[in-house]
């Protein structure tokens, strides 16, 4: 099961790297920052709709926190079989991107709306990448 737990740390950085940028510099483009919309500039110019905006980024910044501190309970506490609940928790909860999020920012990013453009497929390769090593990691500490 250190695999499991391995993966869920590195995931686990990973979001946390990214609450960093979205509380600090959420304009940035860099590892999923806001500023790949490019409508995250123009709402700069409507301080109601700018409002917002920023209050969204913080409230998605504070959701991954509490899944953060969730991961990290149960990396401490969980025996095995929770693990791979909770990793199997993880996949299809990551999966919901393709449901809802993913249309949204094929569309944005076909009418020009993301810089850089093609950003929505980068996205999806790497959220299908984070599925596909959950996924194997679970099959391994199942088969294993």
């Amino acid at each position: 099961m250190i695999l499991l737990s391995t993966v869920i740390v590195l995931f686990a950085f990973l979001e946390i790297l990214n609450v960093i940028m979205l509380y600090f510099i959420p304009g940035t483009k860099l590892g999923n920052g806001i500023g790949v919309f490019n409508a995250y500039e123009k709402s700069k110019n409507d301080p109601e709709v700018f409002a917002l905006v920023s209050y969204l980024i913080i409230w998605v910044a504070g959701t991954k926190l509490i899944f953060i501190a969730l991961l990290i309970v149960i990396l401490i506490t969980a025996d095995d079989s929770t693990k791979i609940y909770s990793v199997l928790a993880l996949i299809l909860s990551i999966l919901s991107f393709f449901w809802r999020l993913y249309p949204l920012i094929c569309n944005m990013d076909k009418n020009d709306q993301l810089s850089p453009k093609g950003y929505s497929r980068t996205l999806g390769i790497m959220i299908f990448s984070f599925i596909a090593v959950f996924f194997i990691a679970v099959l391994i500490a199942v088969l294993g």
